[in-house]
């Protein structure tokens, strides 16, 4: 059962709307440690001066930020205290604006937030005035001693809020060197068309339940084949795909394949859910532990 993680209001001009945060995923991630390979013990990483060699106790690690090679300038936790933001207990909204308007690459952690004890109201009034007008709340909250900007938007019956990067913390494309210039773009419009050809005859609606970390359940299958003594063969590696010369002749081949793979009574199955692989039934242990 999801916990909150914090609890305070929505700031709405002169109206105060109590809620709870929650986190809105739980990642997946299978998580190894380091071992001695002789012996099987785990490895212990102490933290050592490069030149006394001697280990350097907690309480004597203090934080530096590097000017130059070697050359620190030494920040004391209370320094760094004093310039915390105030602890707050609203999430003040500061703007309103359109969902298209906000680039995707701006956000970071998403969150639910729950109506508080008695604040049902208060909270239905917001999402509701928020699903009528379309629009996305931008705002502001401090979470963990850190100011967050952050987007609210109303998301069927509940509002989620999703932690925002800021705008000097977003790489802009023009400053990567390999991207090619207009002129390299420049496709045919017969080209054109078959490219929209071939995106119409592969859209099919969002079922975000089709998509599964294979990677990892691979992964998690490998472990407990291990775990249970089976010896296991090292596939070779896949090589890599040839780049295509014509372009139009891929594009050819590839509505051709589409339009074949229909024919044959296999286009519904695109918009099936991907069945898991079968590996052993039940949640094992290893599966338990990948869940974090």
């Amino acid at each position: 059962m999801p916990r909150s993680i914090w609890s305070g209001a929505i700031s709405f001009g002169l109206v105060n709307v109590p809620v709870k945060l929650y986190s809105a995923v739980s990642r997946k991630t299978v998580r190894f440690n380091q071992l001695n390979k002789d012996t099987g013990n785990r490895i212990q990483q102490k933290r050592v001066d490069p030149e006394t060699g001697d280990e350097v106790s907690y309480d004597q690690i203090v934080k530096g930020y590097e000017l130059s090679k070697d050359r620190y300038v030494v920040i004391t936790p209370e320094e760094l205290d004093a310039l915390d933001p105030e602890r707050t207990r609203t999430i003040d909204i500061e703007d309103f604006v359109d969902l298209d308007e906000i680039d995707p690459v701006y956000y970071d952690h998403p969150y639910y937030l729950v109506p508080d004890k008695g604040a049902a109201k208060a909270y239905g009034l917001l999402l509701g005035a928020m699903e009528q007008a379309g629009k996305v709340a931008i705002a502001r909250v401090v979470i963990r001693s850190k100011e967050q900007l952050v987007a609210i938007r109303p998301s069927s019956d509940v509002l989620l809020m999703e932690t925002m990067l800021f705008h000097d913390e977003v790489v802009p494309s023009g400053d990567i060197e390999d991207l090619p210039e207009g002129k390299e773009l420049k496709v045919s419009d017969r080209e054109l068309k078959m490219a929209q050809q071939l995106i119409d005859s592969l859209t099919a609606e969002f079922d975000p339940s089709r998509y599964h970390d294979e990677y990892r359940e691979k992964v998690i299958e490998l472990i407990e084949r291990k775990a249970s003594g089976e010896e296991i063969a090292v596939q070779p590696e896949a090589p890599q795909p040839a780049r295509v010369p014509d372009l139009m002749a891929a594009l050819e081949a590839s509505l051709s394949a589409v339009k074949d793979k229909d024919a044959g009574g296999n286009g519904a199955a695109k918009a099936e859910p991907k069945k898991r692989s079968s590996g052993t039934k039940g949640r094992s242990k290893a599966k338990a532990k990948a869940s974090s």
